[in-house]
C-alpha cells in the first residue's frame, strides 16, 4: 500500500535493552564429594517474575568442608551470554546501504533468551495484516462468536497471498487504527501505532513490538485462544510461492511460517522491506522480526532483511554453543 507521505528514521543502533524474561531462585543439590571431603552443588534456575539478564546462563556453586564437617557453600556466578552484543557483532557483517536501516529482534523459544538491534520506529507494510487478523480473532474470542465465512476467505487471501483489498475490509471490521492499539494494548505492544483512516500499511512499529507480537501468535501465554493461534499459524506456513522470502532464509529447508511486506514510498522511491516469523534451524525454533526502510530496489531490500536474519540465527547459535561449553566446563 502507497501513501503520499514518507515518515523519515534514525539510522538503526544497537539496543541497549534488556528482555523481561525469567527470574531465577536457585536450588542447590549436592552431585558428588572428593575423598578430602570437597563436594560441590550446581543452581538450578527456576522460573518467575522479575528483570534479569537476556543470557540463560545458569549460575554455579560450591561446597567446601568446614572443620566441625559442615559444608559451606560459595557460590560462583558462570559467565553471562550477552546476546544483545552478539547480534550487534553479528550485525556487522551485514553490508546496510547508506540511505538504508534495519532492525533485528530475535528469540530462542527453547531457552527464552532473546535480543534487539535498532529501536526505530518502521511502517509495517504488509506484516501488519498479521497483526491485523489477530485483532479480528481476539475481538472474535471477547464476543464469543467465529469468524464469518467472509471474514474467512479475506483473512486467507490477507495472510497468503498479501492481498490489499483483503486487507481493508478486514481493517475496517476492527474498527480501524482504533481497534488495532485496543488490541495491541492487549497483546502487550508498546511501541506500535496504527496508520491514520485507510492508511493501514503506514502502521508505526518496532523489531521488538513485532517480537512480541509472534509471541502471541506462536506462544501458549497469549491473549489469543489455541484455536486463534492455530489458524493463524497455518495461513503462516502457507504463504504463496512467490513470497517464500524474508526470514525463511534462515530456516532449516521449509520449517517457517512468516508474513514479508514490501512499499515503495511514493515521496522518496525507496522502499520499506520486512518479514516476520518463526523458524527452525540448527533444530531450534526462532521467532524473528527484521524490518528496513530506505531501500534502492525491492530486489535489495530483499536480501538486506535475509541478510539480518541469518545474521540475528547465527548470533544465536554461536552464544549457546558458548553457554553450552560453559556449562559442561564446570560441571
Amino acid at each position: 500500500m502507497e501513501s503520499p507521505r514518507a515518515r523519515g528514521g534514525r539510522r538503526a543502533r544497537p539496543s541497549r535493552r534488556r528482555p523481561l524474561l525469567y527470574s531465577a531462585l536457585a536450588t542447590l543439590a549436592v552431585v558428588g564429594a572428593t575423598a578430602g571431603g570437597t563436594a560441590y552443588v550446581k543452581a538450578q534456575a527456576h522460573s518467575g517474575e522479575g528483570a534479569v539478564s537476556s543470557s540463560s546462563a545458569e549460575p554455579s556453586a560450591s561446597a567446601s568442608g568446614s572443620a566441625d564437617g559442615g559444608v559451606t557453600v560459595e557460590s560462583v556466578a558462570a559467565p553471562e551470554v550477552d546476546y544483545d552484543a552478539l547480534l550487534a557483532e553479528a550485525m556487522e557483517s551485514v553490508s546496510v546501504p547508506a540511505d538504508a536501516q534495519v532492525s533485528v529482534a530475535v528469540l530462542d523459544v527453547d531457552s527464552a533468551d532473546s535480543a534487539a538491534y535498532g529501536s526505530a520506529a518502521f511502517d509495517t507494510a504488509s506484516i501488519v495484516k498479521v497483526d491485523i487478523l489477530a485483532t479480528l480473532l481476539l475481538q472474535a474470542q471477547d464476543a464469543g462468536r467465529h469468524l464469518t465465512a467472509a471474514e474467512k476467505t479475506y483473512a486467507t487471501t490477507m495472510i497468503e497471498n498479501s492481498d490489499n483489498t483483503s486487507a481493508s475490509e478486514l481493517w475496517r471490521i476492527i474498527g480501524k487504527a482504533e481497534g488495532l492499539d485496543a488490541a495491541n494494548a492487549r497483546f502487550g505492544l508498546t511501541g506500535t501505532e496504527g496508520g491514520d483512516d485507510m492508511l493501514w500499511g503506514l502502521t508505526q512499529t518496532t523489531a521488538a513490538d513485532q517480537l512480541t507480537l509472534l509471541g502471541q501468535v506462536f506462544g501458549d501465554d497469549s491473549e489469543l485462544s489455541e484455536a486463534s493461534r492455530t489458524y493463524l499459524q497455518g495461513l503462516m506456513r502457507q504463504i504463496a510461492a512467490d513470497q517464500h522470502w524474508g526470514v525463511s532464509a534462515a530456516a532449516d529447508g521449509s520449517s517457517w511460517a512468516l508474513k514479508n511486506g514490501w512499499l515503495p514510498r511514493s515521496t522518496t522511491g525507496l522502499w520499506d522491506v520486512n518479514s516476520i516469523g518463526r523458524v527452525t534451524s540448527g533444530g531450534r525454533a526462532y521467532l524473528v522480526a527484521v524490518l528496513s526502510n530506505g531501500n534502492a530496489t525491492q530486489a535489495k531490500g530483499i536480501s538486506l532483511v535475509e541478510a539480518a536474519a541469518k545474521a540475528a540465527i547465527s548470533a544465536f547459535a554461536d552464544g549457546t554453543a558458548t553457554a553450552t561449553a560453559t556449562a559442561t566446563a564446570t560441571e
